[in-house]
């Protein structure tokens, strides 16, 4: 009754009524745009294109578009290109002193910098523009395609593509502006959610009914059991964090900080085990595209090998790379996004101190040691996380049931989840209810 009460709460807030239903009307119409077909295919013949989507790297390609990659549709790039040029310019960030000076001239800055990110992102649709089309041309058969394999066809299919891309984004940042939570995730969660139903009774089949049935409804309640304690464990890991305790001298009439004075506010300054989100697993995943691509340039029977378990997304050896790499690039992207000594400025310029800790560089060197201890434990727990679909494989779990129970799908979907309630509950305390996570009462307010 509380959390009916909570949800009625929601709706009584005008501003956040309209933004939840503006951001379901944008999401409905990506969903839309995903079961169109590109013009000129027959949307009938796509079956052999399904078969190769099934499994491996190309089946976790379109549970990232929802379905989009194997309906051969508009959307079929997703949104993946403009999270692929994110990366590259937050890359390009460190080295490139144009864009170290843009990340520092604020909101006029960040335009610029978004603007960089819209032409790379088109860049990018052009160069894989075409090489989905010839893989169409290569999965297809040839009465597949009404107009033939005609230039005029290639070069229609992939402009396209390429504006199907850029609309996509188009809605993502409309929602981030418009609507409720982020919308570029929220692409994302809602294209790996429009699996799952179908993942689940696949599953149920496999375990349940017909006549190779295996464990029965027994197993089926273990593997939710397990799902569910990793979505658990997940929400753990993107909430943790460790607080370090601030002290504030207390200021005295003139404005200034009193010396040796510690009776002011004791705050404290969380610092999350996993300060890097799923940006490690999205940076381990494009590079783990890179092997079997090169590999696939040579015919020789060491490069097939190659090919062959890097395209293998449950196999022992790409598993293997896939933790390590999420290891490193857990590493690399929490020192490029805490700044520590940034922090440390903050604090002294503000009288703050850690108690025992001399402001300034000191406290600096602390709190980047500090990072870099809760930093392990926290990239090896994602790394498990991510790994964790091919070990469920291994006991007989379905392919496509068992990339929900962990990897980059999992935690977007917690991630994104949890940003969307933060925001959902911020509103709701602005107008004097209690949040989501709390009973739905009214709070009483001071007169």
């Amino acid at each position: 009754m509380k959390f009916i009460e909570t949800i009625k709460n929601v709706w009584k807030i005008e501003e956040l009524k309209n933004r939840i239903l503006i951001t379901l009307g944008l999401l409905l119409v990506y969903r839309f745009g995903t079961q169109i077909v590109l013009p000129g295919i027959d949307a009938s013949q796509l079956s052999s294109l399904a078969n190769q989507t099934e499994d491996g790297l190309l089946g976790l390609l379109n549970a990232f578009t929802g379905g989009a990659f194997s309906n051969a549709s508009i959307f079929a790039l997703g949104i993946m290109p403009y999270i692929s040029a994110s990366i590259v310019v937050q890359l390009m960030g460190i080295a490139v002193p144009y864009l170290q000076k843009l990340q520092k001239e604020g909101e006029s800055g960040r335009k610029k910098i978004n603007q960089i990110t819209r032409w790379l992102t088109i860049a990018i649709t052009l160069v894989q523009g075409p090489g989905y089309i010839y893989n169409l041309y290569g999965t297809l058969p040839d009465s597949a395609f009404l107009l033939g394999d005609s230039i005029s066809f290639v070069a229609s299919s992939v402009i396209i593509l390429t504006t199907g891309c850029i609309f996509a984004m188009w809605l993502g940042e409309r929602i981030t502006e418009k609507g409720i939570g982020n919308g570029i995730s929220l692409l994302i969660m809602v294209g790996i959610i429009a699996r799952l139903p179908q993942s689940f009774v696949q599953e149920w089949i496999s375990r349940v009914s017909g006549a190779d049935a295996n464990g029965g409804l027994i197993m089926i309640l273990i593997e939710l059991f397990i799902w569910f304690a990793i979505i658990f464990a997940s929400v753990m890991l993107v909430m943790a964090v460790r607080q370090i305790p601030v002290q504030y001298a207390r200021r005295n009439a003139t404005g200034g900080y009193e010396k040796n004075v510690f009776g002011g506010a004791r705050q404290f300054i969380p610092l999350k085990l996993n300060a890097s989100g799923v940006m490690p697993i999205i940076f381990a995943q494009a590079i783990m595209f890179i092997p079997s691509a090169v590999a696939g340039l040579s015919d020789s029977e060491t490069a097939q090998g190659i090919t062959a378990e890097f395209n293998n997304i449950f196999g022992f050896w790409y598993n293997l790379v896939f933790g390590l790499l999420i290891i490193i690039f857990t590493y690399f992207y929490t020192a490029i996004t805490v700044p520590t000594n940034k922090m440390a400025d903050d604090l002294k310029r503000s009288g703050g101190f850690i108690p025992g800790i001399r402001p300034g560089s000191e406290t600096a060197e602390y709190l980047d040691r500090i990072m870099s201890q809760i930093t392990l434990p926290g990239s090896v727990f994602l790394a498990l996380i991510a790994v964790f679909p091919a070990i469920v494989v291994s006991i007989g779990v379905q392919q496509g049931w068992a990339l929900f129970f962990g990897g980059t799908s999992l935690i977007i979907m917690v991630g994104v989840a949890i940003d969307t309630m933060q925001q959902i509950n911020s509103y709701l305390l602005n107008k004097h209810y209690d949040g989501l996570m709390k009973s739905g009462r009214n709070r009483k307010t001071v007169a």
